[in-house]
């Protein structure tokens, strides 16, 4: 499969052929059909600082992504070949303590899909089906389901602020009829 691919650390990519990744138990093989670019994905390609601190490669990139699932593990209930999906890119150990009490944003054994492990700036990747985002409304695009990622970090920071308290107690409130 074609793949922009992190050979070594030096800035840039390179467009080679990689092996197709292969499903386990409990994983989705899905075909990439649209991306976003990360700021994440833009600290790797020029091989800066933090880049240099986390990134191990070889590694292909990406973890905005949309696209149609190929496959699925033999331990896969929900997510079925043919759906139309996205994805979270934090791939939690599910057992550790954190993970134990809800809180899988916690997992000290977290692993980041185009960090850690290979991406979606390819033609094919593979992600558990515990972060498989299924898209059942038509009227998802690819290129809207592409940024499911980083349109929930913001919707989610905006909900963690009270910001109707603030404005239900601002003096610049429209005066009642």
């Amino acid at each position: 499969m074609k793949a922009l691919y992190k050979a070594g650390p030096q800035a840039g990519f390179e467009l080679v052929d990689r092996p197709e990744p292969e499903a386990g138990p409990a994983d989705v093989k899905i075909r990439v059909m649209t991306t976003g670019i990360c700021g994440t994905d833009l600290h790797i390609q020029s091989w800066d600082s933090w880049a240099q601190g986390i990134i191990e490669a070889p590694l292909i990139a990406g973890h905005e992504f949309y696209g149609e699932v190929v496959e699925v593990g033999e331990d896969v209930r929900e997510v079925k070949v043919g759906d139309r999906v996205s994805g979270e890119g934090h791939v939690v150990c599910g057992i550790c303590r954190n993970c134990r009490a809800g809180r899988r944003q916690m997992c000290i054994h977290t692993v980041s899909v185009g960090v850690q492990r290979d991406g979606a700036f390819a033609e094919y990747v593979v992600i558990p089906e515990t972060n498989v985002w299924v898209h059942h409304d038509p009227s998802v695009t690819p290129e809207l389901g592409a940024i499911f990622d980083p349109f929930g970090n913001a919707v989610h920071t905006a909900l963690s602020f009270p910001w109707w308290v603030k404005m239900s107690s601002s003096p610049a409130r429209a005066p009642s009829a």
